[in-house]
């Protein structure tokens, strides 16, 4: 696009799809998401027959970062970085998990880096290999605001003086210079953290539940106040009798302006009601992305024995978790009790979810 830009003055759809032996649609995919990038800029509409006409104003994206974001549970901080490139979330994953700093842990799926930290200040040095080249050195709460502290050099240092700024959930960057070494502050909302359990919403010849989880998680995702964050699946015990296949439940995450929390949750039971194939569809909600092991247990009992929804009430009541619908109710409180394993603990139902695994008294 660039290069035809710079030929001729612009290009349309169809020069690029001919080019590159390409679908226009999927050209006009590629124009789209570059103008939102403010690569690619409209100079003529379509008129009749004639295509629309654009030009690349640049070969760079404006900003790699897409979404940074953070939730609070007490006094942890759970930081969230949506990049355009797993090559840079990874790059970001190594060198955070390098420099330490405030960070207890750095974790990556895909695009998105999720990484735990304490409210505080936990000094890096940044440099040349072998040092890090960025690293989070503090994070701090100031009223509905988090302030996280970085220090970096090179490439990081131009992402946070000329992208950071521009990404979604960023509400203001400040940084100075100390000669190569760039440091600054970013600020973002101290969100909610709010997972959904979900369970028993299909029928043996109709419906999957990890079908009405994502759906569930894209039309939550479009009301205001809310972040997504993602979608997890969780096998229970298999030989459970009368599971429509595998038995596995389904929780979405979500960082959500604290005071929208009860209308968020108002729509999440009106669209399950709604679509779940099943009557005996059942929700559980909850705050906080920190586990207590007393419900992690329960998780790990709903994977190896038959738990009762009495035993389910019982446990939601002793850790604030908000239960709707029927039989269901069971299976969705398993998979609020598995919140933050990974992927490979949570399909396979043999594996030990009270053991080696983060947990709060």
């Amino acid at each position: 696009m660039r290069q035809v830009t710079l030929e001729v003055g612009y290009f349309t759809v169809a020069d690029i799809a001919e080019t590159t032996d390409t679908p226009r649609s999927t050209v006009q995919d590629w124009v789209n998401r570059l103008i939102e990038e403010g690569c690619v800029i409209l100079t003529e509409g379509q008129r009749g027959r004639h295509a629309a006409r654009y030009a690349a104003s640049s070969a760079m994206p404006e900003s790699a970062c897409r979404r940074v974001f953070t939730t609070i549970d007490g006094n942890e901080v759970e930081i969230y970085h949506e990049c355009m490139s797993g090559g840079c979330a990874a790059f970001c994953e190594f060198h955070h998990a390098r420099a330490g700093g405030a960070l207890r842990s750095v974790r990556r799926d895909g695009t998105l880096l999720r990484e735990r930290a304490f409210l505080g200040w936990r000094d890096v040095t940044v440099g040349l290999d072998p040092a890090p080249a960025v690293g989070i050195a503090g994070v701090f709460r100031e009223g509905e605001f988090i302030h996280q502290h970085i220090r970096c050099i090179g490439g990081p240092a131009y992402s946070l003086t000329d992208m950071l700024s521009l990404a979604e959930g960023v509400c203001d960057v400040t940084v100075h210079r100390e000669g190569s070494v760039v440091e600054g502050e970013v600020i973002t909302r101290a969100l909610a953290y709010v997972a959904i359990g979900i369970d028993d919403t299909d029928t043996e010849i109709e419906g999957a539940t990890f079908a009405l989880a994502l759906a569930l998680l894209q039309h939550l995702a479009n009301l205001d106040g809310v972040m997504p964050i993602g979608h997890r699946v969780a096998m229970l015990n298999p030989r459970l009798e009368g599971r429509t296949a595998g038995n596995s439940c389904s929780y979405i995450e979500l960082a959500v302006e604290p005071e929208q929390v009860p209308r968020i949750e108002e729509a999440a039971v009106r669209f399950v009601t709604d679509e779940a194939a099943s009557p005996e569809w059942g929700l559980a909600i909850r705050e906080g992305f920190r586990v207590p092991r007393d419900l992690r247990a329960y998780g790990k009992n709903a994977r190896e024995s038959v738990v009762t929804r009495e035993t389910a009430e019982t446990t939601a009541g002793r850790f604030g978790v908000r239960l709707y619908g029927k039989r269901g109710v069971i299976g969705a409180l398993a998979a609020i009790a598995l919140v933050g394993l990974p992927h490979d603990v949570l399909l396979d139902p043999k594996q030990d979810v009270c053991i080696g695994w983060e947990q709060v008294e």
